[in-house]
């Protein structure tokens, strides 16, 4: 029997490859006989270098660069191949900050801009860049003033990107998201000015309207930073992964897959891990062990088999992303489905 787990992060509590280790054990321990094969993914966000780096056997690199209020921070990316594995959170992720250090007003992109000439210095031309898990909404503007930026303009970039959030309006990335970063509703309506400025600003300077570009308002609108000024094309961040991984190649002949993420509900269906697994299984059988389970009825309609939840719902939050607690529950949901 071959059964293949390729899980997601359980985020705040256990990295990718983490989790993906926890449940081919607990199936190694329940089914001796049984060939199982770990593939921790990601879909582009914050856990993208732990999952690519070690996959495509890429040469990680540490530097200095400031963090979103301008601190030194030691920030990570990789090269493969001549090709930069770039993770936005990095430099200017919300993981970051404390929590009462999080102003998105105050914060800024430099960071990445220091990350990306980091690569380019390297001699790295074409980026692989997540976005996600960003502190920031500042449009870019920060990754765009760092000196020597223009260099860049020699380079292609890709960016991995699952939101369709535009730049600005009721969907964007200030009204979206600021929230979620600490900002306040005073805060938002600020944010959501300032970002209508560098709009207009954008289209004077390069005739491109930013405003309902797809995309542009990820990342606290770094997206369309990229987009609008370096060329970026945007793509899947899950379906990029999966490629990169040969996750298609893996499952032949497999008899089961089991992924599964922190939390799954009906956003897990736009474009999260989970899908991306379940669109790329072929005929094999998926199931789903996740933290949380929330409209269990539109997941088992899009084709998850078997779904566990993880975390007993009269547990409290801080006890289940105790990581050792996690690992247990893991361990018994997955043995669970045999």
């Amino acid at each position: 029997m071959k059964i293949i787990v390729a899980p997601d992060s359980f985020k705040e509590c256990l990295p990718a490859r983490r989790v993906a280790a926890v449940m081919a054990d607990a199936i190694s321990k329940t089914l001796p006989a049984a060939k199982v094969q770990a593939i921790p993914l990601a879909d582009g966000g914050e856990g993208l270098l732990d999952v690519l780096t070690p996959a495509l056997e890429a040469r990680e690199h540490t530097v200095t660069v400031k963090d979103p209020l301008g601190r030194p921070v030691q920030a990570r990316f990789a090269v493969w191949n001549g090709t930069a594995l770039i993770e936005v959170a990095q430099a200017c992720g919300l993981h970051l900050l404390k929590p009462e250090e999080r102003h998105p007003l105050e914060a800024d992109s430099r960071g990445v801009g220091e990350l990306l000439l980091a690569a380019h210095r390297l001699g790295c031309r074409f980026f692989l860049v997540g976005l996600g898990g960003s502190a920031t909404c500042d449009g870019g503007a920060g990754m765009l003033s760092v000196p020597g930026i223009s260099q860049l303009k020699d380079s292609r970039f890709e960016i991995l990107c699952d939101v369709d959030a535009p730049f600005i309006g009721p969907l964007g990335a200030a009204r979206v998201f600021a929230p979620q970063k600490g900002a306040s509703p005073l805060e938002v309506t600020l944010l959501e000015a300032r970002m209508a400025r560098l709009a207009e600003q954008w289209l004077q300077e390069t005739g491109v309207d930013v405003a309902d570009m797809p995309g542009a308002g990820a990342a606290g609108g770094l997206g369309g930073a990229f987009l609008v000024h370096l060329g970026a094309s945007k793509v899947s961040g899950i379906r990029k992964v999966l490629e990169l991984v040969r996750f298609r190649e893996a499952v032949q002949g497999a008899d089961l897959i089991i992924t599964g993420e922190g939390r799954s509900d009906a956003q897990t269906l736009l474009g999260k891990v989970p899908f991306g697994v379940l669109q790329n299984a072929g005929n094999v059988p998926v199931a789903l062990v996740s933290g949380c389970i929330d409209d269990r009825d539109a997941l088992q309609r899009a084709g998850f088999g078997r779904i566990r939840e993880v975390t007993p719902r009269d547990m409290l939050l801080s006890e289940a992303l105790q990581p050792q607690t996690a690992e247990g529950l893991i361990i018994r949901a997955v043995q669970s489905l045999f």
